[in-house]
């Protein structure tokens, strides 16, 4: 696949990139990268680093158009390609678009992919890269501009396809990202289970992890829970409650193997303004990680109330995602634990329903679901 891979200043996407083509040699495919910034600053030897957006916008174009013409001829004849670039900039000039539609239509591409990952990381590695005075709210809507532009270029191009990818910082993002590069074939899944009210529940937590990795293991999973800002917000009520202008938060905490665990300082009052952002994009973001799937698998655990009583982990959340993807006529899959049967509202509208995520990979196998796997087994 040939693929356009965007996201705002502060994703710190070549590093990621370049983990994804080393995982792809591991498994004995190849997959040759243009950073277009980095191509750019060759053009610009006069620019230190981390200045080149400071130039002027007609410089700046110049420069791009310049070495988006090379990546056009040096990759006229690859089947698999990725151009690390953005789709809008949000810097001293204001809001610009960071693309040519004339350029991008000679170069083909399949994909185009938007990265995203937590606002409080975005916002952290940009200050710690640029000289720019940017709140969390602004990263929130260059977030948003980045997604709808990204979005609006793939309709340009006919036969494209639009995927957002969380970035995350976990391996499986990695994993996801070769997939849809390398084996586009597997399906796509969203795996849906309760997330912010069960945080602190370690043993649902754990079962929910469980289910997330052996659905990583076997589909391309577009997972809601690598993009967590949802516990970012808990906590900045938690330090209003306990009167905390500033609180230390630690992102990705749904589990997984973490690359760096090195907690960020918050300012409370800001995190809160940015309340209404963080739930607007989590709607609008996980119906489209449905929509871009083939299928969602549902995890719904057995919960303890805090009377001891034995009650289904349905959130409200999850029952929106299922009829949410039943209505766009998606394969609905639901794993229930609970002693207690599910209502009609979860039988009659989903395909099929399990009582164990043992039960439903044997089906999902039996049913040839699974992607061929190599020797590595990816």
């Amino acid at each position: 696949m040939r693929a356009i891979v965007t996201g705002q200043v502060g994703m710190d996407k070549k590093p990621y990139l370049n983990a994804v083509a080393r995982f792809a040699g591991s498994q004995g495919e190849s997959i040759p990268l243009f950073h277009l910034g980095d191509m750019m600053y060759a053009e610009a030897r006069d620019v230190r680093p981390g200045r080149i957006l400071d130039l002027p916008l007609s410089r700046l174009t110049s420069l791009r158009r310049a070495a988006f013409k090379d990546i056009i001829a040096d990759s006229r004849d690859m089947e698999t390609m990725v151009v690390n670039t953005h789709a809008t900039f949000r810097w001293r000039h204001g809001l610009f678009s960071a693309f040519d539609f004339d350029q991008m239509a000679k170069l083909r591409p399949d994909l185009f992919i938007c990265l995203v990952d937590n606002i409080e990381v975005v916002h952290q590695r940009l200050h710690d890269e640029h000289d720019i005075d940017a709140t969390l709210k602004d990263c929130m809507v260059w977030r948003e501009e980045e997604i709808l532009a990204t979005e609006i270029m793939s309709q340009a191009i006919p036969g494209s396809k639009f995927y957002i990818v969380s970035r995350g910082r976990f391996a499986s993002t990695e994993r996801t990202m070769f997939r849809l590069l390398c084996r586009p074939e597997m399906r796509k899944v969203y795996p849906s289970f309760p997330m912010s009210h069960v945080v602190d529940m370690p043993e649902v937590m754990a079962e929910i992890d469980a289910f997330r990795a052996e659905l990583a293991e076997h589909f391309i999973t577009f997972d809601p829970g690598d993009v967590d800002e949802k516990l970012l917000l808990d906590r900045a009520l938690d330090a209003v409650k306990e009167g905390k202008d500033f609180f230390d938060h630690m992102p990705h905490q749904l589990g997984g193997v973490q690359h760096d665990t090195k907690p960020i300082r918050m300012r409370t009052r800001e995190v809160l303004d940015i309340a209404g952002d963080i739930d607007g994009q989590i709607y609008m973001r996980d119906f489209k990680l449905i929509d871009q799937s083939d299928m969602i698998i549902s995890f719904v655990p057995e919960l303890t109330s805090e009377s001891g009583k034995i009650i289904p982990g349905l959130s409200s959340g999850v029952e929106r995602e299922l009829q949410h993807a039943w209505e766009h006529a998606k394969e609905v899959y639901v794993v229930w634990k609970p002693k207690k049967n599910p209502s009609p509202f979860i039988t009659e509208t989903a395909t099929k329903v399990f009582d164990s995520v043992a039960d439903a990979l044997t089906y999902f196998e039996e049913q040839g679901m699974f992607g061929a796997k190599n020797l590595f087994g990816q």
